[in-house]
């Protein structure tokens, strides 16, 4: 059976938010202009004033444990304050909540916005492939800076050379990687002791989650709480295609079998997520195990669970083949489906950690399925 042909694996889970290419950057100027920190100049430097982080700190920035999937970015011109950051935990439904410096500087000639980051909290905020990047981690531990790719390149930063960054005070500082960090826009992060040298705006956005909360009401609480001068971005994605019910011709390809078991097994539940689960797991059948745990087949099911769920949906007749796609990904659906995913939002994101027992990766679905929306729908 022909592979689905589509994108990579990504994770970009925050496409479409305000802080786009560079018309995003200049959004951001307009919510941090005036500040000390507004005028930044980044110009190749020899040798590194930036004293590497100690050892305990490297090993927490790079101990990762989880991904995030943020609903929400609010953004301060001054900066958030301890009350108002203690008001958005506050708020019912938030279930986790990072906050960040900021501010807008120049390299070469061209505007480019910084943020400084705890890198330890800051990993589960960004693309599983990134905070899976050591050399990411470690750079930010050790005082470098890490770079867009679209920054890395306008800049032409090379890697093991250092940079200096212009704030309120002057530093060198080494550029160690470049990354995607989720936030279309941002094109440099330090960390927060780096940031602090620089001057930059502390404590100047926030990114939230609150999964089950709903977009008007988080964003009204949010707005409360700010006020009217601060920037509030809701980082939800539009709604997933769901496909209509086949004709009843056997499916030729996955994408067809993706959108056939949807349809047929799941109404109301997006096709993008049976193709983003199968990519995920087995690379659309190129890997079918059996995993360290003893999954098996295209969908990767352990055989306990197969017992329970496997179906002969376009198979052959006969016992349901968990080494068929025919029959394992239609059995997917079911399963998902039986799991509450044909309600969407919360359910839908539920039913993905039934799956697979892990945050990170109901993000992971959830950003390819939408990429697999942008691409085919």
């Amino acid at each position: 059976m022909p592979a689905l042909r589509g994108p990579s694996l990504r994770g970009t889970a925050l496409r479409g938010t305000a802080l786009r290419g560079r018309a995003a950057c200049a959004a951001f100027v307009i919510v941090i202009a005036g500040t000390s920190a507004a005028s930044h100049v980044v110009t190749p430097g020899a040798g590194s004033g930036v004293a590497p982080a100690a050892a305990g700190q490297a090993r927490a920035a790079t101990a990762f444990r989880q991904i995030i999937l943020p609903d929400l970015l609010v953004v301060a011109p001054d900066g958030l304050t301890s009350g108002q950051l203690a008001s958005l935990r506050r708020i019912r439904d938030v279930r986790s909540m990072i906050a960040f410096d900021g501010a807008q500087m120049t390299a070469a000639g061209h505007p480019a916005s910084v943020i400084g980051v705890s890198p330890a909290r800051f990993r589960s905020w960004v693309p599983l492939r990134t905070a899976s990047d050591q050399a990411v981690w470690r750079t930010l531990s050790r005082g470098g800076f890490v770079a867009a790719p679209a920054a890395a390149r306008s800049l032409r930063l090379r890697g093991g050379h250092d940079y200096q960054l212009t704030g309120t005070s002057t530093q060198r500082v080494p550029f160690g990687a470049s990354a995607a960090l989720g936030v279309a826009g941002v094109d440099l992060v330090v960390s927060t002791a780096t940031s602090r040298k620089l001057g930059l705006v502390r404590r100047v956005a926030a990114l939230i989650s609150a999964p089950g909360a709903s977009m008007p009401a988080l964003t009204a609480r949010a707005r409360a709480i700010l006020g009217p001068a601060a920037k509030i971005v809701s980082l939800r994605a539009r709604q997933l295609p769901v496909a209509s019910v086949p004709s009843g011709q056997l499916p030729g390809s996955y994408l067809e079998l993706f959108k056939a078991s949807a349809a047929r097994y799941c109404p109301g539940l997006s096709w993008t997520v049976l193709a983003a689960i199968g990519q995920i797991e087995s690379g659309d059948g190129a890997n079918v195990g059996p995993s360290t745990a003893g999954a098996l087949g295209p969908m990767q099911f352990l055989p306990s669970t197969w017992q329970a769920w496997g179906t002969t949906g376009f198979g052959l007749p006969g016992p349901p083949d968990i080494m068929n796609p025919y029959d394992a990904v239609p059995s997917a659906a079911r399963m998902l489906c039986a799991d509450g995913a044909a309600a969407g939002g919360t359910g839908l994101a539920a039913a993905i950690f039934a799956y697979n027992h892990a945050t990170w990766y109901v993000r992971e679905v959830l950003a390819l399925a939408r990429q697999y929306a942008a691409d085919y729908a």
